[in-house]
């Protein structure tokens, strides 16, 4: 499933292909993703420019700006979903769902295509300003961004007061602090020395701030190696993510811990996957 880093890596890619493109077409070839496509998306995409490409969690958001009001599309992944920008797009496969054709200013022509094996992902529109935008009911209850310089140790202790659910299970949920999911949160972990069972609410201020700042250095690690490729995921330009290689405990069931040698332990956790090393996390 994509997590904040291989939303922000395709992102990233999106950005020199989009902002300034005027949207010629849009083609839905399957509405029943998630959420419907909206029925009237192709006349309200039709004539935008696109004017800025960014992220909220794992949702991106595209401000397209007509002659008299400014919307957002929203656009999830899902958990097999991914948006390539092609220049010369292919003939659509199956789970090609949505094609939306961009030219520039000089008339060159591109397609961004949205993929979506499982139909878990989203394409929604938003017509809401840039204040109102916070308020979407997809939007509203997501937790701070972990980039934000407000999110620190003391962001974390404060906010995990009185929680009893493990620690891993908070992170996943993503009302204190989004995008770090599955893979990311069992890395952070690790690299904090926290054990994942450990209920939130008992971590003191000082793992809490180890905590915080491994969560950061994971993303942006991962940010860094195109994210992770397990499965279908692809950044825009069609490359594969490589932090799967770099992780001490994710999928290393068995294995011998990278920095004690310890077998690297499996458990289940909320029906996901837990891994982590009982010698280097207490």
């Amino acid at each position: 499933m994509p997590e904040l880093p291989e939303v922000e890596v395709t992102r990233r890619g999106l950005l020199p292909h989009l902002v300034g493109g005027r949207v010629v077409t849009v083609m839905v070839r399957h509405r029943g993703l998630r959420w419907p496509v909206p029925d009237d998306l192709e006349g309200t995409l039709a004539g935008r420019t696109v004017r800025r490409v960014e992220r909220r969690g794992k949702y991106l958001l595209l401000e397209c700006v007509g002659p008299a009001d400014t919307g957002w599309l929203l656009v999830h992944l899902g958990m097999t979903g991914t948006l390539r920008v092609l220049p010369e797009p292919p003939v659509p496969g199956v789970h090609d769902h949505v094609d939306v054709v961009l030219e520039d200013a000089s008339g060159t022509a591109v397609t961004l295509r949205f993929r979506d094996p499982r139909r878990f992902g989203a394409v929604l529109w938003a017509a809401l300003s840039e204040a109102e935008l916070p308020g979407h009911p997809l939007l509203r209850s997501l937790g701070i961004e972990p980039f934000d310089p407000a999110f620190d140790g003391a962001w974390l202790y404060r906010h995990t007061r009185g929680r009893s659910a493990a620690i891993k299970t908070v992170l996943l949920a993503g009302d204190i602090v989004v995008g770090v999911g599955n893979i990311y949160a069992s890395e952070s972990l690790f690299r904090a020395g926290i054990r994942p069972t450990t209920a939130a609410g008992r971590l003191s201020a000082a793992r809490c701030g180890r905590l915080a700042v491994a969560v950061r250095e994971t993303l942006a690690q991962a940010i860094d190696r195109g994210g992770s490729t397990l499965r279908d995921f692809v950044g825009s330009d069609g490359a594969s993510g490589y932090f799967q290689l770099d992780c001490f405990v994710y999928d290393r069931a068995g294995k011998p811990c990278r920095v004690c040698g310890t077998p690297i332990r499996q458990i289940v956790q909320g029906q996901r996957s837990t891994f982590y090393c009982a010698q280097c996390q207490r």
